[in-house]
């Protein structure tokens, strides 16, 4: 017999993938964040490196 009222699984199922989106969002959101983060540091770091060669220079 078919079953009456909602269909099976299918509020979990929703449930889960929204979840699992958030999840995944988060970790790129991560991602991004550490390598902005990392690209910063390397042009500071850069750019840190100039000044001591000006300084040297002069």
């Amino acid at each position: 017999m078919a079953k009456s009222g909602s269909a099976k699984n299918t509020k979990n199922k929703a449930l889960h993938s929204k979840l699992m989106e958030r999840k995944k969002n988060k970790a790129r959101k991560e991602k991004d964040k550490n390598k902005e983060r990392k690209k910063e540091m390397v042009r500071k770091f850069q750019e840190q490196i100039k000044t001591q060669q000006n300084i040297e220079k002069s």
